[in-house]
């Protein structure tokens, strides 16, 4: 299975593509999108790669598990297509949006604009068999991305790391906090955000507020 990502990834990652784990990991997603509807469509697997380049990377949201509904993965964690109704976690995204930062509820779900300035939108998982949510973890995509995750670590500094609900808190163990700045809340969906841990985090303005007095652009969430 031949996936293309952006050169500044390839570099560092190299090392990953040629372990054992990660052929295996490559077999079993082609088997899969080539015997089951999968998702995100093939050419979108590395989009939150290919969209956001290391050396642009200021900002890191991690989510869990591609959206498994039809045609709303785009290979950017908590975004989906133009046009598609927005899930449930990316509906309390942009409602702390509006409370945070006053920005009017966005039309579109695709966040494509965050990435490309600079905010790497990943997944620990890239890819998900349609309607089975989960499908297609504990295959190595894990072991891959926590690799991304210390590499982001150790070859950059003053990164921020929005960490969202208790599995993207988890991966603090990878980060450096003595060189980089992690801000955890609650994870969006309603299920954590209705009992109140995620509403009122303010990492919007936060995340701009660090990277301003670091000398960094801010965000146009």
């Amino acid at each position: 299975m031949n996936l293309t990502i952006h050169p500044s990834w390839e570099t560092v990652l190299q090392e990953e593509f040629t372990k054992d784990y990660f052929k295996e990991l490559m077999s079993f997603v082609n088997e899969e999108y080539n015997t089951n509807v999968c998702y995100p469509p093939k050419a979108d697997i590395f989009k939150a790669f290919n969209a956001c380049s290391l050396d642009a990377v200021k900002v890191v949201i991690i989510g869990q598990d591609p959206y498994h509904g039809l045609n709303q993965a785009n290979g950017l964690a908590f975004s989906v297509q133009d046009g598609v109704k927005h899930p449930p976690s990316l509906v309390n995204i942009f409602k702390e949006l509006e409370t945070d930062i006053l920005k009017p509820y966005p039309v579109s779900g695709n966040l494509e604009a965050w990435a490309e300035q600079g905010v790497l939108l990943l997944n620990a998982t890239l890819t998900v068999r349609a309607h089975e949510a989960g499908s297609h973890q504990n295959q190595g995509w894990e072991t891959f991305t926590d690799a991304v995750i210390k590499t982001i670590s150790q070859e950059k500094s003053n990164v921020v790391f929005l960490l969202w609900g208790g599995y993207a808190k988890r991966k603090v163990k990878l980060i450096d906090t003595q060189k980089h700045h992690v801000l955890t809340a609650g994870h969006p969906s309603p299920l954590s955000a209705n009992r109140g841990y995620w509403f009122g985090n303010k990492h919007f303005s936060e995340t701009n507020k660090i990277l301003t007095e670091i000398g960094q652009k801010s965000i146009n969430w």
